[in-house]
């Protein structure tokens, strides 16, 4: 066993690579984010989204951020109007994550941007997520770096959606992810 190698990770670079912003920034966001945001009290949504863009969120008119929310960096969040975010929702955004207007972010999904070069040093490695206008990934879902949600389609509960583009208007499922349907059935005249 001893031929397969280990990665010292007290010498992997990038600790604060994606923070982009001064360290007293990132810590008064982080007492900011815990009682204003993640606080699990049914507090003002307007007021979670007050603090958010008083951080650099762009987050447009009538949002809804539901309580227990995550935000690792709001600069880089962007959230078109009257989306909601539901209960438990974590953006591990190292890097942007675009979500479109009239989007739904269910209830504990977890979006996150950031991963390693796991096979040589262990940097931070980042893809934004793009989650496009009337679309909805459902509760606990998974979504990694470079993850594209296309325009009004659909991601059940508890998928894993691995970095691939899911097409406008489809029904994903699964880990691993695949096919299900068309979210909109036409209907036939009678």
């Amino acid at each position: 066993m001893s031929d397969i190698p280990v990665i010292d990770l007290s010498k992997a670079p990038g600790e604060r690579a994606a923070w982009d912003r001064p360290a007293w920034v990132v810590y008064l966001w982080a007492v900011c984010e815990l009682l204003f945001v993640t606080n699990p009290w049914q507090i003002s949504s307007g007021l979670r989204v007050r603090v958010l863009r008083a951080f650099g969120a762009e987050i447009g008119r009538g949002v809804v951020f539901r309580p227990r929310t995550r935000v690792k960096f709001p600069w880089k969040l962007h959230v078109g109007d009257r989306s909601w975010v539901g209960e438990g929702v974590w953006f591990h955004n190292q890097d942007h994550i675009y979500i479109g207007h009239d989007v739904v972010v269910s209830q504990e999904t977890f979006l996150t941007t950031g991963s390693h070069r796991h096979r040589k040093d262990m940097a931070l490695v980042t893809r934004p997520i793009t989650v496009q206008d009337g679309a909805w990934v459902t509760s606990r879902c998974v979504v990694l770096g470079g993850s594209q949600v296309g325009r009004s389609s659909l991601v059940r509960p508890l998928s894993l959606l691995d970095g691939r583009v899911i097409p406008h208007g489809e029904v994903w499922g699964g880990n691993p992810i695949s096919f299900v349907g068309k979210r909109f059935v036409e209907s036939r005249a009678q």
